[in-house]
């Protein structure tokens, strides 16, 4: 048997590829549900992702996922940008009228940029994977200045927007990172599923086979042949897979590494109308405290049937007065009524990706120890995903060389 350490989506997609080769898994999750990070609550029939997150459908391992029927919805493909008053829509030309006219009334990106948008996203959709993934590693901010975007562009449009995306508004993040995730928001675009991003991991748990996930199981520690419960139970095992967060990872598996985190604070507002009737992201160039807003429940009905849900993503320290403030400005309209609903405040939200970054760490932590998680790969669903598979595939691998060394010594 192999014991898998958390039930998020790292811990999950090991224990898919290990029941996939036909060996008995179980999964201890310490929470009461499954998900880690990835988690929506849902209070008076509204639903609250913890933290504002996202589906990017081109990630390839949600690709090759079958999740059967798994509604979806999708943002509008771009943002519109706030600047002084103005609201820039700036969308993939692909998606229809609308989003050309925007792009020939915008104002903030200017035609050398327009210029070097179109070249690099070209090369990131059209071409393969693996140049993005062997480049140069430089700071994206770098990056997108070597590319030819003017200074005026990233600060005015890629700056908030990425900020949302990698939960640091400096653009340290690996530039290599930046045109894996450029390159899956242009393939598809970005989503949530209709009832919740908590609806991706349920999706994985409910093809593990029935008994497989053990809810409320805190695990104490972890040992080459099994690990310890909180209650005082050992359980055996052949070998353990810690896909925890990487600071608990780093406590049960001593000598790893611990990330060092990106946090981030999310606010809900029940407004009296909706502010924007489109499931459009709005940044703004001109900066403030809120990184990104959307009204959700625009993306997806079912979020709040009966009323309208506003997001609003916070990176630095802010007042509710000042983040109604910049509200205020972004959707021209008076917040003062807005009723907060909710409020997340995840100091672990994203292990940070400063250049230069190893996009690939090993999934092996001793003698029949493995570890996986968005700390072992990129930070995002996809690296969790991933990393989740590479450690169930160290795992088999290892398995059958056992194997056949017991059969070596048979003979």
């Amino acid at each position: 048997m192999i014991v898998v350490v958390g039930a998020g989506l790292a811990g999950l997609s090991a224990a898919l590829e290990l029941t996939a080769a036909g060996v008995e898994v179980v999964v201890l999750e310490a929470a009461d549900e499954v998900g880690g990070r990835v988690r929506t609550d849902v209070v008076d029939g509204v639903r609250f992702d913890r933290g504002f997150q996202i589906m990017l459908p081109a990630y390839p391992e949600l690709e090759r996922l079958d999740l059967g029927p798994f509604p979806l919805r999708h943002l509008r493909s771009g943002v519109f940008v706030h600047d002084d008053g103005r609201h820039d829509l700036l969308a993939d030309p692909r998606s229809g009228p609308s989003a050309w006219d925007g792009l020939l009334r915008q104002h903030v990106l200017g035609a050398r940029d327009l210029a070097a948008l179109s070249g690099f996203s070209a090369r990131d959709v059209l071409g393969p994977a693996r140049p993005l993934l062997t480049a140069p590693d430089r700071t994206t901010r770098e990056e997108l200045r070597g590319l030819g975007v003017t200074d005026r562009a990233v600060e005015a449009v890629f700056r908030p927007f990425l900020s949302g995306v990698f939960l640091e508004s400096e653009l340290r993040t690996s530039s290599r990172f930046f045109h894996l995730v450029w390159r899956s928001f242009a393939r598809g675009g970005a989503a949530v599923p209709a009832l919740g991003m908590g609806e991706l991991p349920k999706a994985l748990a409910a093809k593990l086979p029935e008994g497989t996930v053990r809810l409320e199981t805190p695990v104490h520690a972890v040992h080459d042949d099994g690990v310890d419960l909180e209650g005082g139970e050992r359980l055996g095992a052949e070998a353990v897979v810690v896909a925890t967060d990487g600071t608990t990872a780093a406590r049960l598996l001593p000598g790893l590494v611990e990330p060092r985190w990106n946090s981030v604070t999310t606010w809900y507002f029940r407004p009296p109308r909706s502010p924007l009737r489109d499931g459009c992201l709005v940044v703004d160039a001109n900066g403030g405290p809120v990184v990104n807003t959307a009204v959700m429940s625009e993306v997806s009905r079912p979020y709040s049937p009966h009323a309208p849900l506003v997001q609003a993503t916070v990176l630095r320290e802010a007042s509710e007065k000042d983040v109604r403030d910049h509200l205020n400005r972004l959707y021209g309209t008076d917040t003062a009524r807005w009723e907060v609903l909710q409020r997340y405040e995840i100091a672990q939200a994203l292990p940070k990706m400063d250049a230069p970054h190893r996009l690939k760490q090993s999934v092996r932590a001793g003698d029949r120890r493995y570890v996986c998680g968005d700390h072992r790969d990129t930070s995002s669903l996809q690296g969790a995903l991933h990393s989740g598979r590479r450690a169930a595939h160290a795992v088999l691998a290892d398995l059958r060389t056992a194997s056949r060394e017991r059969d070596r010594e048979v003979s």
